[in-house]
C-alpha cells in the first residue's frame, strides 16, 4: 500500500504516508468496516474540509503531511474526486503522488509547448492557470498519458460533476492542444460562442439566415449580430406578413414596411429571449439601433443578390436606406465625467499596482509596466481605444529646441517642455501628431526600455 504512491525522499513525507495508512486502519477498526465500503462522505470526514479541521480531528501523533496522502488513498481505493470540498487543495502534488512525477511533468510540458506556439503566455514549469486544470483532467480520466485523453474522454470529463465551472475555459485550450498532438478532436464551440436555434420564424426564413451566416465573410461577431437582427425580421414577418416566408418574396413595398416598422420598434419587440430586456422593455430603441437594424438588412439582401441566390427586384441601398430623420440623430454623444469621479480615475491610474490587476484563472496576463503605461495613456492622451491600440514603439518625440508656432502668432514653444505623440493611421482617420503631458511621454519611454523595446 505504501509503495503505490510516489513520495519525495524526505523523512516528513515518508512519515506522512505511514500516518495516513495508520489513520485509515484505525478508522476501519472504529467503524468495523473495510475501506472498500467507505463513501465519499466517510473520506471527507477523515480528511477534513481544511488542513485546520484535519489537525483538530486527527490524533496528536498524526503529522499534517498525512492529509495529502489520505486524499491520494481515497482516490486510489474509492475513486474519490470531490476535491473542491477539501478547501485550498493543489491538484498537481496529488497527480504526482498517484501517477508519479515524471509522466505528469511530461504531459504538462507537451501541452505548454503547443499553447506557447499559439501565443499563450504559459509559464515555464508550473503554470497556475493550466496546471490545476490539466491535473484535474488527468485525475478524472485516471491516466497521466495524453494519448488516453480521447474525444470521448474529454466529453465525459466536461460533464463530470466534480469538474469546477471555473475550469471550463482552460479545459477548452487544453483539448485544443491535445487535438493538435493528434490524440482527440477539436473541442466544441464554447457555450458563450454558440448561437441558439432561431425560433418564431418561418422555417424557410431561418434556413436562409443560416445559409447566409455560414457563407458571409464578415467577422464572426458581426455575423452573429446580423443573424440575431435578421431573426427579428422573420418574427415581424410572421406577425405582420405571414405570406412572406423567403427573401425572394420581398419587394420595395416590403422594404418600406420594414423601414417604417424599425422606426417604431421598442425594446423587447420580436426578441427570442425577454430575460435580458425586462428593465427597458417598452422603451423606444435608440437611433443607433435603428440604423444597425437597417444596415444588417441591407447587407443581407445585398449579399443574396450579389451571390445570385435571389433575383434583383430592388436596390437594397436605396430601398433600405436609413431615413434622414434617423440619420440626423446619429453621432457622438459624449458623457461628461463628474470632477470627483475623474479625480478618482486619475489617482487610480497614477497609483496602479500589481494587486489592482485581475488574477482569475483564465484572465489575460500582461507585464505590469505595459498595463500601467496603458492606463496613463488612456488618462492623459485623449485618444480613443483604437488609436491607443495602434501606437507603435518610438511614438514619443520631444521638442528640444525653440520652435515658432506657425501662423500669425509670435510665440515660441518653450525649450524641453513639449512632448509630441505620433498617432498612426487608424480606422476612422489619417495619422497625426499631438502634444501630450510630459508625464505620459516619460512613462511610455520607461515602459519601452523595461520591456526591451
Amino acid at each position: 500500500m505504501r509503495s503505490s504512491l510516489w513520495c519525495p525522499d524526505d523523512g516528513s513525507y515518508r512519515r506522512g504516508v505511514d500516518d495516513a495508512i495508520a489513520l485509515i486502519l484505525l478508522r476501519c477498526a472504529e467503524h468495523d468496516r473495510t475501506v472498500w465500503a467507505w463513501s465519499a462522505e466517510d473520506w471527507l470526514a477523515l480528511i477534513g474540509n481544511s488542513a485546520r479541521q484535519f489537525t483538530a480531528n486527527a490524533p496528536g501523533w498524526a503529522e499534517g503531511t498525512a492529509r495529502p496522502y489520505l486524499t491520494a488513498y481515497a482516490y486510489l481505493l474509492s475513486g474519490f474526486t470531490e476535491f473542491d470540498h477539501l478547501g485550498s487543495f493543489r491538484r498537481l502534488p496529488l497527480a504526482w503522488r498517484v501517477f508519479g512525477k515524471r509522466p505528469v511533468d511530461e504531459a504538462q510540458q507537451q501541452v505548454a509547448q503547443v499553447l506557447r506556439g499559439w501565443g499563450y503566455q504559459v509559464e515555464t514549469g508550473i503554470d497556475p492557470r493550466i496546471s490545476p486544470v490539466l491535473c484535474q483532467t488527468l485525475l478524472l480520466n485516471r491516466s497521466p498519458m495524453l494519448e488516453d485523453l480521447t474525444t470521448a474522454a474529454f466529453d465525459r470529463i466536461r460533464q463530470h460533476p466534480d469538474l469546477p465551472d471555473r475550469y471550463i475555459g482552460a479545459l477548452y485550450g487544453i483539448q485544443r492542444a491535445v487535438a493538435a498532438l493528434g490524440h482527440c478532436s477539436l473541442p466544441p464551440t464554447p457555450y458563450r460562442g454558440r448561437m441558439p436555434a432561431i425560433e418564431g420564424t418561418a422555417q424557410s426564413w431561418a434556413e436562409w439566415i443560416e445559409r447566409w451566416h455560414s457563407t458571409s465573410t464578415l467577422s464572426r461577431k458581426v455575423r452573429d449580430n446580423h443573424r440575431s437582427l435578421l431573426s427579428k425580421i422573420g418574427r415581424w414577418l410572421a406577425d405582420e406578413h405571414p405570406e412572406i416566408t423567403e427573401p425572394t418574396q420581398w419587394t420595395r413595398q416590403t422594404c418600406a414596411a420594414w423601414v417604417a416598422a424599425v422606426d417604431k420598434l421598442r425594446v423587447g419587440d420580436y426578441v427570442q429571449r425577454v430575460a435580458s430586456h425586462e428593465k427597458r422593455a417598452g422603451q423606444p430603441i435608440t437611433p443607433h439601433s435603428k440604423s444597425g437594424y437597417l444596415t444588417a438588412t441591407r447587407a443581407f439582401f445585398h449579399d443574396l443578390q450579389e451571390w445570385e441566390w435571389i433575383p434583383r427586384r430592388f436596390d437594397p441601398v436605396r430601398a433600405l436606406s436609413t431615413p434622414r430623420t434617423i440619420a440626423a440623430m446619429l453621432g457622438p454623444d459624449p458623457r461628461v465625467i463628474a470632477d470627483d469621479i475623474w479625480a478618482k480615475l486619475l489617482w487610480a491610474g497614477l497609483n496602479i499596482g500589481p494587486d489592482d490587476l485581475p488574477t482569475r484563472l483564465n484572465s489575460l496576463r500582461y507585464p505590469f509596466e505595459l498595463l500601467r503605461v496603458l492606463s496613463l495613456t488612456w488618462l492623459f492622451s485623449g485618444l480613443r481605444s483604437d488609436e491607443i491600440a495602434r501606437l507603435r514603439v518610438g511614438c514619443v518625440r520631444w521638442q528640444h529646441e525653440g520652435f515658432p508656432i506657425p501662423g500669425d502668432s509670435d510665440e515660441v514653444l518653450a525649450r524641453d517642455a513639449v512632448c509630441l505623440l505620433d498617432v498612426p493611421t487608424h480606422k476612422t482617420g489619417t495619422s497625426f501628431t499631438k502634444p501630450v503631458d510630459p508625464l505620459l511621454g516619460k512613462a511610455i519611454e520607461g515602459a519601452v526600455t523595461l520591456l526591451g523595446g
